[in-house]
């Protein structure tokens, strides 16, 4: 899908047509508002708009198949009529959901499972030849953020996400359709993140592209002394920033325009070297 090595990083815009998401639940949760902030992220420069119909903040509860469809569907269509050249990832665990988004118009399946809840995803993304975001996570959104502990993060992490890129080959997934994603506040403490961050390049070396996803985090909160989420625009832009320089070669992030001068200053000192 991207060739990082050489390949100008991209921006996935993050849409949530949910009612809970920690830091825009309830903003896009009807077709016209959705669609409106679609065309603006797309507007500002994302390359990519990731569609989730189901919160997967820290004790979010699942919601069922059929429901996130009756969420997300519509919005995908939408966007696929109205951006027909748009690329547009749908944000599920479930094979059904992403079934269907694929059947709707979305291109990319971003699973933060990498196939643990319902392995039939993989399978799926080899018979539709879809990229698949493979995330590393501890449980589920309900439970990973109850005293998550790692020996070794860097290497836990490294080691988990080898598993699930065999396993995604061994369901017939091409390599080059394959992202790995180090969830970044997905069972992990604010050392475990930072210790990612700065190992960003140990990841890059597994040779597939890798997604960065800290937009808004909580961790970066901590650091800051800042409660709200939406007030972390700038703290985001530095971990883009950062990525850009380590080889990362997709940014999931909710501000675009910011991240993308972010991304852009970054890439043009990157390539300056």
């Amino acid at each position: 899908m991207i060739n990082t090595a050489t390949t100008k990083p991209l921006l996935m815009g993050i849409l949530n047509v949910t009612p809970d998401s920690f830091s825009d639940g309830g903003h896009f949760n009807s077709l016209a508002n959705a669609l409106q902030q679609a065309e603006k992220m797309l507007a500002d420069g994302a390359d990519i708009i990731d569609i989730g119909g189901e919160s997967t903040r820290p004790g979010a509860e699942p919601v069922a198949p059929d429901e996130q469809r009756r969420r997300v569907i519509p919005v995908i269509s939408a966007i696929r009529h109205a951006f027909p050249d748009s690329q547009i990832s749908i944000d599920t665990t479930s094979s059904e959901v992403a079934a269907a988004a694929l059947d709707a118009g979305a291109t990319i399946i971003n699973d933060v499972s990498a196939g643990t809840q319902d392995a039939a995803i993989l399978s799926l993304a080899a018979r539709t030849d879809a990229p698949i975001i493979l995330m590393h996570s501890v449980g589920t959104p309900k439970t990973m953020q109850d005293n998550p502990y790692y020996h070794d993060v860097l290497q836990e992490v490294l080691a988990a996400l080898q598993l699930h890129i065999a396993a995604a080959q061994a369901a017939g997934v091409r390599a080059d359709n394959i992202i790995i994603d180090p969830g970044i506040g997905f069972g992990k403490r604010k050392q475990d993140n930072l210790t990612l961050l700065a190992a960003l390049d140990k990841l890059v070396a597994l040779g597939f592209p890798v997604l960065l996803g800290t937009s808004r985090k909580r961790f970066m909160g901590a650091i800051c002394q800042v409660d709200t989420p939406a007030e972390l625009v700038t703290a985001t832009a530095v971990t883009t920033a950062l990525g850009v320089m380590a080889g990362v070669g997709i940014f999931r992030v909710h501000d675009i325009k910011e991240n993308r001068q972010a991304l852009d200053v970054a890439w043009a000192v990157k390539m300056h070297q």
